[in-house]
């Protein structure tokens, strides 16, 4: 899907909290809580208007059906500025950026904010829906005798919570448990896994030694640092893990070391015209959206996380480039399994003529240039604030290269879907 025809769009680093361990500092902080420092702080670095807001949680909370215009409001800002909340599961804050993109490019505005959130640890517990039903109906009824003929028809096993779970609905395993089914199809083994994810935290404590993270980064709550990453970890505390989602067959290779974890966090980009930029602060790093590509598997059959390898061969053959053209791939680690079986695919020239579509040749795969400050892994995966994280992060990156230089976004999502964007300075 190339960027609609129409004036430039653009991308700028945003702002995020500080990714933290679920039930940790942030325990107290619902997705509005979280939401609003991240979206207050982006809001003042903008000297005009703020002409729209796009904004996303996977985990929904009943008490509001738009949480976009909620935040927006309970930040205090303009309330005139429309907002409106999306989902895409993993990729919700990277296709509000698309959604932005495409506002953007058909005129009439020039500066948007989109992001997202998750709070895992206010998750919500819901009524099964035949209690709910019943409740419902008793608080329907009129009079005492019409409530005790509906109390009447309440039973035993209708009495039931529902819990929210990490799981596939129409398949009913987890997200470890599909990767774990990739990681076998693709002869993906423990130590690489360990490898790229030993590697995601050297990396991610360099970045932050270095104050790589220090202007992405905006405090909430009096915590201005992540969480995860680990300074001290080996390939052998990482090789002493016990499998966390094969417990049984002896064969399971995904641990909580080597799969990205349950985090508390927010998120936030800017989305822009040439004319939004001026609105914005010179010295913010930006790159132009050339390119994107959403994209969806059989989830039964094909590897749920598999999508970018679909989506990235489709964009890269409609602009006519290698793999070697692009300086940066900054590859969502769900889980470090996950990362290598779509580099592994991406590589299959038969799999990516048959599952992508193109008869295009894209040259060996640089796995030199992915995720050189680190990944989820290391930083923490709130699952609706990962795509605006991984964009902010890419922008940055690629803006200390040479003019000219290319970026590769991939986030895999739940569901078989997948989201990709091509960057440029």
């Amino acid at each position: 899907m190339r960027v609609p025809a129409g004036p430039a769009i653009w991308l700028a680093a945003g702002l995020r909290t500080p990714f933290l361990r679920v039930d940790g500092p942030f325990a107290g902080l619902d997705s509005l809580a979280l939401s609003v420092p991240v979206v207050q702080a982006m809001a003042r670095q903008a000297t005009g208007s703020i002409d729209f807001a796009v904004w996303g949680s996977v985990v929904l909370n009943l008490a509001y059906s738009n949480l976009a215009r909620e935040v927006w409001l309970e930040a205090g800002l303009d309330p005139h500025v429309p907002s409106f909340t999306t989902i895409m599961q993993c990729s919700t804050s990277m296709v509000g950026a698309f959604e932005a993109a495409g506002l953007l490019a058909r005129g009439g505005h020039a500066l948007a904010l989109a992001g997202g959130v998750e709070s895992m640890s206010r998750v919500q517990i819901g009524l099964g829906q035949n209690l709910s039903d019943w409740l419902r109906r008793l608080g329907q009824g009129r009079g005492f005798r019409r409530k005790l003929g509906v109390a009447a028809t309440l039973r035993p096993r209708d009495i039931r919570l529902s819990i929210p779970e990490i799981k596939n609905r129409v398949t009913g395993k987890s997200m470890g448990e599909h990767c774990e089914e990739m990681a076998r199809e693709w002869r993906i083994g423990r130590v690489e896994q360990d490898e790229l994810a030993l590697k995601s935290h050297q990396r991610t404590i360099a970045a932050r030694d270095a104050g790589f993270f220090d202007d992405l980064i905006v405090p909430a709550d009096g915590v201005s640092r992540d969480a995860f990453p680990r300074r001290d970890t080996t390939l052998e505390k990482l090789a002493a893990l016990k499998p966390a989602f094969d417990r049984s067959s002896g064969q399971g290779t995904l641990t909580a070391g080597n799969s990205s974890p349950l985090t508390d966090g927010a998120a936030a980009l800017w989305i822009s015209t040439d004319e939004g930029l001026s609105r914005l602060p010179a010295e913010l790093p930006r790159a132009r959206l050339v390119d994107f590509e959403m994209a969806a598997v059989d989830l039964f059959r094909e590897g749920l996380l598999m999508a970018p390898v679909a989506a990235i061969p489709r964009m890269l053959a409609r602009q006519g480039l290698r793999y070697e053209d692009v300086a940066l791939w900054e590859i969502h680690e769900a889980f470090a399994a996950q990362v290598l079986c779509n580099v592994k695919a991406l590589q299959d020239e038969p799999y990516v003529r048959e599952k992508a579509g193109v008869p295009h040749t894209f040259g060996p795969f640089p796995r030199d240039r992915i995720n050189p400050n680190g990944g989820s892994v290391a930083i923490g995966h709130p699952f609706g604030a990962t795509g605006a994280r991984i964009l902010s992060q890419s922008i940055k990156e690629i803006a200390a290269m040479p003019s000219g230089s290319r970026a590769v976004v991939s986030v895999c999502a739940d569901g078989g879907v997948g989201t990709v964007a091509l960057l440029q300075t």
